[in-house]
């Protein structure tokens, strides 16, 4: 008990100024300059997801948009940010994402980023009156009648009819 009372003397001749009404102002500056912090770290947080929730809230991008503004991303060290933006125009899984944002990051191809370019045009091929013509050149009469058939679905005569007339 003595060291207590000691110990409380000792207190009100070290500080002998502050009272409750001190004490409750300093938790209220503390509290202000604690609002302010988080209300800071807030906006700057706002700030930095700005680009990411215009391109994720406006609809679907274009693959070849898509395409860029991942690139962009993963520019700029947001590689979470390209995941996500992802995952909401393809659907993919959290690990597939991933692995196309990887991929793409350190400039591989990944099967998820072939879905965003478009298809490689198809190579022309010749009218079915040109590949008639040259199997019946070739001497491959039967087969140019059975090639009619399969395209069009003609009837046997109807398709060897077809195959003399050229």
């Amino acid at each position: 008990m003595f060291i207590i009372e000691q110990t409380l003397i000792a207190y009100d001749h070290a500080m002998p100024n502050i009272g409750v009404p001190e004490i409750g102002i300093l938790v209220a500056v503390l509290a202000v300059i604690a609002i302010a912090v988080v209300l800071v770290v807030t906006a700057a947080a706002r700030a930095g997801r700005t680009s990411v929730t215009h391109m994720t809230t406006s609809g679907p991008l274009p693959p070849h948009d898509l395409e860029s503004a991942l690139r962009t991303l993963i520019a700029d060290g947001k590689q979470i940010h390209a995941i996500k933006l992802l995952r909401q125009h393809t659907g993919l899984g959290l690990k597939s994402a991933k692995d196309a944002v990887e991929a793409m990051a350190a400039g591989r191809d990944h099967p998820a980023l072939a879905r965003l370019r478009p298809p490689a045009p198809a190579l022309a091929r010749p009218d079915l009156a040109t590949r008639v013509r040259e199997l019946k050149a070739a001497g491959r009469t039967e087969q140019a009648v059975h090639l009619v058939i399969g395209e069009t679905g003609m009837s046997l005569g109807d398709a060897e009819t077809f195959v003399r007339t050229l």
